[in-house]
């Protein structure tokens, strides 16, 4: 499925602003119980043209080893930002991701959970090798389902190419169709809307 006349239509239907406008896809989750544990939603995926500009990283790790594009939490400094809420403020006001070693997730969600989880921001296990992992994510978004069977995520800006804003939609829908628990079965409605625009309904 290819999407560039809706992209386009979008462009061309929408008023120009003084700021950078997003896409974003919005989708509506059918025969699908957030209740279940089942169901529990919470994946990144790697978008292959990024959203325009890397994603902001933090990683909680106990390593000394410093990575590029990344901001580094040492194991040590957790317990301190518990008590220094300028910084942690400051920390979060500058992540849009949050990844930790495995070994010091229990450590995070004692000191900072009350402040990330409600914010959507708890840290997503780093598993296998790190920098490759983080390249990988600074092209990627959060999916996560909470309270409503619906998705919405940023799938690029405005100023990236209709190709590329196209590859990343279907990218994004065909990650669905594997993960969730009855792939297509559980799309229904899916829309693509700007920042101030109205939404446009995509097929799938």
């Amino acid at each position: 499925m290819e999407y560039l006349d809706k992209i386009k239509q979008l462009r061309e239907s929408s008023k120009k602003r003084s700021f950078k406008q997003r896409f974003d896809l919005i989708i509506n989750l059918k025969e699908f119980d957030v209740n279940k544990a089942d169901n529990k939603f919470d994946e990144i995926v790697t978008l292959p043209n990024g959203l325009g500009k890397p994603v902001s990283i933090t990683l909680f790790s106990s390593d000394d080893k410093k990575i590029d594009g990344c901001i580094i939490v040492k194991d040590a400094e957790i317990e301190k930002l518990e008590k220094d809420k300028k910084e942690l403020s400051k920390l979060i006001n500058s992540t849009q991701l949050f990844l930790s070693e495995p070994k010091l997730m229990p450590v995070v969600g004692k000191h900072l959970g009350k402040y990330l989880a409600p914010r959507g921001l708890m840290p997503k296990p780093l598993i296998g090798n790190v920098e490759n992992a983080i390249k990988d994510y600074k092209k990627g978004v959060r999916l996560t389902i909470k309270k409503q069977p619906i998705l919405h995520t940023v799938i690029g800006t405005e100023d990236m190419k209709d190709e590329e804003l196209n590859e990343n939609i279907k990218i994004l829908i065909e990650f669905l169709k594997n993960k969730l628990p009855k792939g297509r079965n559980n799309l229904g409605k899916i829309v693509l809307k700007m920042t101030m625009s109205k939404p446009i309904k995509l097929e799938v």
